[in-house]
């Protein structure tokens, strides 16, 4: 079991570093493209946190273990609205100020999309109408970010370099896409295949595996960007990619799943629980930000208590 453990852990820190050389290589191609650096941005932040959400989500409902994916997507949202929000304000050398019109509207549709994937399972299924008003959630997010003409003025990168010049990087980088989304195909079904063993050596339902393990080990892309974010003054980036990663897993990549491979919850009291502490944790981040002053330290410690009386929680009904 710990051999298990320390291979699951280790998959997890490899598919986030797998996450994080994808997204450079695609950055280098924006480069090459002449690319707003408001495009690039908000492709980085949006979605290298999300890659391995996707690819472990899409391979559990493929293998016939949708509550794998569910449970790692409101899981995952949990630990990102506690752990990794308090992580980030307790690094940070101060209280992150929250007074941004950006973060404040952002913040709304974060606590929104938290709870729509809960709202569009009570029937029990996620199919693919479910999965279309997941996209178009993403959708409308991203065309309200994307509203600000002043965002497109920047190019990402200037060169005086012909585009010619750059062209045998160019191609460089498209073959390492190619290779580093097949390396993350690979690594993802080691994690799926992981998370069954857990299930039946614990004997604890895939539901609870997802929620309590894959959760929190997809979410270190994200804890380790808002430690080093924090620690250098940038709350901003911090806020913003912490919605980022909630918003887009909670939308983009679980609508893809269900498009692709809808599926029906047969037992949804495993998720009960992380569903309810998932409700008071968005609202209490939203109340948070919207006060329009500071994130605090004091907040951040009463986040971290709510995730660990939700594992008290959740091991006592156990």
């Amino acid at each position: 079991m710990i051999l298990e453990i320390i291979l699951f852990l280790f998959s997890c820190f490899v598919l986030s570093w797998l996450s994080g050389h994808l997204v450079k290589t695609l950055v280098e191609i924006a480069k090459y493209l002449n690319w707003r650096e408001f495009i690039v941005a908000f492709f980085v932040m949006a979605f290298a946190a999300s890659l391995p959400n996707l690819f472990v989500d899409l391979g559990a409902a493929l293998r016939g273990m949708p509550e794998v994916a569910l449970g790692d997507i409101l899981g995952g949202n949990l630990v990102d609205l506690t752990i990794v929000a308090a992580v980030a304000v307790l690094f940070a050398p101060k209280d992150i100020k929250t007074n941004s019109k950006m973060v404040q509207g952002t913040a709304v549709f974060t606590s929104i999309i938290a709870l729509l994937p809960l709202l569009l399972i009570l029937d029990g299924s996620l199919d693919r109408i479910d999965g279309i008003i997941l996209i178009f959630a993403f959708i409308v997010y991203s065309i309200w970010l994307f509203s600000k003409e002043d965002r497109f003025k920047k190019v990402y990168s200037k060169s005086s370099k012909r585009p010619i010049a750059n062209f045998k990087n160019f191609a460089v980088n498209i073959i390492k896409i190619i290779l580093l989304l097949g390396l993350l195909l690979l690594i993802s079904q080691w994690i799926v295949g992981t998370a069954k063993y857990f299930s039946e050596s614990l004997g604890i339902s895939l539901s609870l595996v997802g929620i309590l393990i894959v959760g929190i080990g997809n979410c270190f892309p994200e804890m380790y960007f808002s430690i080093i974010t924090a620690r250098k003054g940038q709350g901003w980036l911090v806020l913003g990619d912490l919605m980022g990663a909630i918003i887009v897993p909670a939308t983009l990549v679980l609508g893809i799943v269900a498009i692709v491979s809808p599926f029906v919850i047969n037992d949804f009291s495993p998720f009960l629980i992380a569903r309810l502490f998932l409700i008071f944790a968005s609202i209490f981040f939203l109340i948070v930000i919207r006060r329009g002053k500071s994130f605090t330290k004091k907040e951040g410690l009463f986040l971290l208590s709510v995730y660990v009386v939700f594992l008290i929680t959740e091991i006592f009904i156990k």
